[in-house]
């Protein structure tokens, strides 16, 4: 039976905003509608407490100080202020940074244009679970490094990297460590105060809050260069008027995030469990990336030999890669030594996901995948039929 709306399960791509972002969001689109930076009258001051409360929310959620979050359009420009920004501080003296195959294009294409730029990049391969061997790691840095870029959460296959370990194999070789967390907020508690990071990009979009809005998180004393030059904004890291309503959301989703950690992530990793029980036994499909090491939210699957394009997929909203690489092979999987050839699907549950809207995507996905599967082997029996030449 064809739904009126499709259950919607590619929450890495983007989450809906919350109601109650929006309720916060919607007096500085109003009668606040001043300018932060305009502190000589009411509107302007308005503005800037708004701001700040937003900064002390978001800093909360990561046990970060207020003073160490700087106001970005997103975790891209996160992610290009950290690295860039980091190499250019420090590069007479150190010309080399390491990162990940599996990292997020906005952290491997800035790494390839830094190489020409004349700084070294090591690029290092995950193992078939998508995890990063220690030894690996420790072996890719060099007495030059400057920085390594490693992800919190992979946004395609959901795995979580021990940055507590990188990160105290970075502060062992006096190498900066930048996280692009984009993927991890709201997902699993983050506490910077005992986390060895340096550096760590946000996104609210992902954490139910509005698109165009993002943060950096800079560790006290770590020396970060500007990207974006102007009026000298957030301390002279990043240049442009600060977007109020959008700030504000931010603040008010990673609020609502620490709030409901504790509650949330059991109720949607049982979902999540109750899907994936559904569709295991299935011939042919098999799990990307380790399961244990996994954010609760996600469910990424292979379905070989079957030809089946999400196009047909209509009744529910998944995808086969990361948003930014629509239409593209997923340079995850292949660096997880995946078939390329296979059916990917990303499946992503979030907040406003019901038991009802799960059950019907099992089913749905099930029938989908089954009916793949007898007509791909309708088609192998086919091929093997020798017949009489005439």
């Amino acid at each position: 039976m064809q739904r009126t709306q499709p259950v919607y399960l590619d929450n890495a791509a983007t989450t809906p905003v919350d109601p109650r972002v929006l309720e916060a969001m919607l007096p500085y689109l109003k009668g606040d509608f001043g300018n932060p930076a305009s502190g000589a009258h009411v509107y302007g001051q308005t503005a800037a407490r708004a701001v700040e409360q937003a900064r002390e929310q978001v800093a909360a959620l990561l046990n970060a100080d207020k003073t160490e979050i700087a106001w970005t359009s997103g975790a891209t420009e996160s992610n290009n202020l950290a690295i860039k920004g980091a190499a250019f501080a420090h590069g007479k003296r150190k010309k080399h940074l390491v990162t990940v195959a599996t990292e997020h294009k906005a952290v491997l294409d800035t790494m390839h244009w830094l190489e020409t730029q004349g700084f070294a990049v090591t690029v290092i391969e995950p193992e078939s679970n998508g995890l990063i061997l220690l030894s690996k790691f420790a072996a890719a840095l060099r007495n030059d490094t400057v920085l390594a870029s490693v992800m919190l959460v992979n946004n395609e296959i959901g795995v979580i990297q021990d940055i507590a370990a990188l990160g105290h194999i970075c502060r062992q070789r006096g190498v900066l460590l930048h996280v692009d967390a984009a993927q991890a907020t709201g997902k699993l508690p983050i506490d910077v105060a005992s986390l060895p990071v340096d550096l760590m990009s946000l996104t609210a979009h992902k954490t139910y809050g509005p698109k165009g809005i993002g943060a950096l998180y800079v560790r006290r004393n770590v020396a970060v260069e500007c990207q974006m030059h102007g009026g000298g904004h957030e301390r002279g890291l990043r240049s442009g008027t600060l977007p109020t309503h959008q700030i504000v959301g931010m603040g008010e989703c990673f609020r609502l995030a620490q709030t409901a950690l504790a509650t949330e992530v059991p109720r949607i990793r049982a979902q999540r469990d109750r899907l994936w029980a559904a569709l295991r036994d299935i011939d042919g499909v098999q799990l990307n990336g380790d399961f244990a090491a996994r954010v609760a939210h996600n469910l990424n699957i292979s379905v070989r030999r079957c030809d089946l394009p999400l196009s047909v997929v209509t009744d529910i909203s998944i995808s086969s890669a990361s948003a930014c690489i629509a239409g593209q092979a997923s340079h995850v999987i292949a660096a997880l030594g995946g078939e390329l050839s296979a059916t990917v699907m990303r499946v992503t549950l979030g907040r406003f996901n019901t038991d009802a809207e799960i059950d019907f995507a099992a089913q749905y996905l099930r029938g989908k995948i089954t009916a793949c599967r007898a007509q791909s082997n309708a088609m192998q029996r086919e091929s093997r039929v020798i017949h009489p030449v005439t």
